[in-house]
């Protein structure tokens, strides 16, 4: 028994483990300070389903040795473009999603290849020029949400008749076409939004698949020994923005699967900060910034959605105050900064 427990702590690693026994005394601690475990359970695996797309965009990056995308927010803003664009079109339903999805996939590869044009430039230095990418195409489309030409009274501001508003409903639209797709409840506090982790659990399989083809091989291949690819006659660069460009598309498709379940399009600052968070799920999933898997994809979102989700509810309710918002901020950066200070560790 003791030696099987040191295999699977060696296996999970210690950080997950800590981590993980932190996240059970929390469920533990939840009655006794009158938070409903039902609850904080399915609030939980709703944040799960809802950024678990986002994640796993970031695997193909990884796997090619562009490190980790920190230029996600260029994959989300294809896909607001496409969910603001098939709203516009006044398309609901399944249909409006598609739709939405359909648009931001050509946008993104088309953003992906011009994305991974330049990280073939900039070999060595991917990630901090990644993050020059995502912020400043966050700034370049804080001005184009203005400028670009769309109508419809659901989203543009009212005084001027012209802009983007900063936060748009999808009430009406395609709010929650997929969580509710085969959801069902289990008392009146419980909920579980089958479709979307259907929807997920597709997504993981696609990619799983695609690494598993020769070109996902030759992909991998790169990502672990570029010279020895090269002297195979695998062309290098080609896989390396065939990876950036799938990281982009999952990521547009990841942030629509985001607003169907959250119910809102947030534009201008919205898509920020969104890659750090996916960063530190798949880091603390045991990815490191030259290998990830669908298990660390799966068990990093987990890890973090769960303490972000309990953490603030339980001290809350200890401390008989709100402060839900700033426990969640430090909590989350926390994080964040523990996963970027080991992405660190493992590069030198």
């Amino acid at each position: 028994m003791t030696d099987k427990l040191k295999s699977f702590i060696e296996a999970a690693g210690w950080p997950r483990v800590i981590i993980g026994l932190f996240l059970v005394s929390l469920f533990v601690a939840a009655p006794f300070v009158g938070v409903r475990v039902d609850t904080s359970l399915s609030d939980t695996l709703v944040r799960v389903g809802m950024n678990g797309v986002m994640v796993l965009a970031l695997v193909p990056m990884v796997q090619s040795g562009c490190g980790l995308n920190f230029g996600l927010p260029l994959g989300i803003i294809a896909g607001l473009v496409g969910a603001v664009t098939s709203i516009e079109l006044n398309v609901t339903g399944m249909m409006g999603f598609l739709t939405a999805m359909a648009i931001a996939v050509l946008l993104a590869v088309v953003l992906g290849y011009g994305y991974g044009l330049l990280l073939n430039r900039v070999k060595g230095d991917e990630m901090m020029i990644a993050t020059y990418v995502g912020f400043s195409s966050v700034a370049l489309m804080c001005m184009a949400w203005l400028l670009l030409p769309y109508k419809s009274p659901n989203m543009i501001w009212g005084y001027g008749g012209s802009g983007l508003r900063t936060t748009i409903s999808v009430q009406g639209y395609w709010l929650k076409v997929l969580s509710d797709f085969l959801a069902f409840n289990i008392g009146p506090n419980f909920y579980f939004p089958t479709g979307m982790f259907l929807f997920f659990a597709l997504m993981c399989f696609i990619m799983w698949g695609f690494l598993k083809t020769k070109t996902g091989t030759a992909m991998t291949a790169v990502g672990s020994n570029p010279e020895f690819a090269r002297a195979s006659g695998i062309d290098v660069d080609k896989m390396r923005i065939v990876s950036v460009v799938l990281s982009t598309v999952f990521g547009a498709i990841g942030i629509l699967v985001y607003e169907q379940s959250f119910g809102f399009i947030q534009l201008y600052m919205g898509p920020f900060y969104m890659a750090f968070p996916a960063v530190a799920a798949i880091l603390l999933g045991g990815a490191s910034v030259n290998k990830a898997s669908m298990l660390n994809v799966i068990v990093g979102t987990f890890l973090f959605q769960g303490i972000l989700t309990m953490t603030p509810s339980v001290i809350n309710s200890i401390m008989q105050t709100d402060m839900s918002e700033v426990i969640r901020i430090i909590v989350s950066n926390g994080m964040i900064l523990y996963a970027l200070t080991r992405k660190v560790q493992v590069k030198r």
